[in-house]
């Protein structure tokens, strides 16, 4: 592809007037006190290591799609996005809104609780690994016999630790998730990310996509309700498989950074920092993928 094809990428914020109070391994987050404006740049990790690329349209696509998924799960648990709209954001963020137009979100700030909340449709990554090991996951015993990227027999709850940019969050088990957030917010946690994710299958799968497995995160409001917060459903916390390309016993083609995970796999990158620069055909076919994800589930287009 020729490198004279140019399109905008945002690998960082940097906001006069307002007050950057983290960046993650995509986000940049402003603090407005009681409220947080939330930026998704361009960065990709893989493996926990952030690019030095950008994706073209990556922030968007993940803000787009989570606004579509928390309108679906609305009735499911509150949520924490007021909205993604820039004429609605505080009147200080007014000579950013150009930049800030499609990629942010302004919620309401929450106590974020201390675990990842995943769900597994499929037998895939690093569930397939333990599963060779142990024939479980998180402590789930599961039928023997399964194959890479089986469906189970019913989806599963697997929490994982958060660790810090650079360090890769740790599966665990539900006794090990209560000991961390206690029995009754943990259960809430359990039936609530497994509702969220039974319901999304359905809608992804009438679209062409498999959502094969996917990670949630929950804060704590003011009143101690649990409330749905960061991103939801988006190609970066998810696994997205096309429906007609689907079969077992292997890996699968995807909708998400998976062709960046096989790149570096390819060059037998050691998944530690400094990482190794991308060619411009992952960059931009991984572009496409994000994008295609938005279009087929939302149906929306930001090209």
């Amino acid at each position: 592809m020729s490198s004279t094809f140019k399109i905008p990428v945002v690998t960082q914020t940097n906001f006069s007037g307002l007050e950057l109070v983290s960046r993650g391994k995509v986000r940049d987050i402003y603090d407005f006190g009681d409220t947080l404006l939330i930026v998704a740049t361009d960065r990709l990790s893989a493996y926990d290591v952030v690019m030095g690329q950008g994706i073209p349209f990556k922030g968007a696509v993940l803000t787009q799609i989570s606004d579509y998924w928390f309108e679906q799960m609305g009735d499911v648990v509150p949520n924490h996005l007021i909205s993604t709209i820039v004429y609605d954001f505080p009147s200080s963020c007014k000579p950013h809104w150009a930049d800030l137009e499609h990629r942010a979100m302004f919620v309401k700030k929450t106590k974020p609780l201390a675990i990842e909340c995943v769900v597994r449709g499929y037998l895939s990554g690093s569930g397939w690994k333990e599963y060779k090991e142990t024939q479980s996951v998180c402590g789930i015993k599961l039928p023997s016999g399964l194959v890479e990227s089986d469906k189970l027999p019913e989806p599963i709850f697997t929490p994982a630790t958060k660790e810090d940019v650079g360090t890769h969050d740790e599966n665990i088990d539900f006794d090990r998730a209560t000991n961390i957030v206690g029995k009754g917010i943990a259960e809430q946690l359990r039936d609530i990310s497994t509702k969220i994710y039974k319901r999304a299958a359905s809608i992804a799968e009438k679209k062409g996509i498999i959502i094969a497995d996917t990670k949630m995160e929950f804060g704590l409001n003011d009143k101690g309700e649990i409330i749905l917060i960061d991103e939801l459903l988006t190609p970066d916390s998810s696994r997205f498989w096309p429906k007609d390309k689907y079969t077992p016993g292997k890996g699968q083609e995807s909708f998400d950074k998976q062709f960046v995970r096989d790149y570096l796999d390819s060059i037998n990158f050691n998944r530690k920092p400094p990482a190794p620069k991308l060619p411009e055909d992952v960059i931009f076919k991984t572009s496409a993928l994000y994008l295609e994800a938005l279009k087929r589930l939302s149906g929306k287009t930001l090209v």
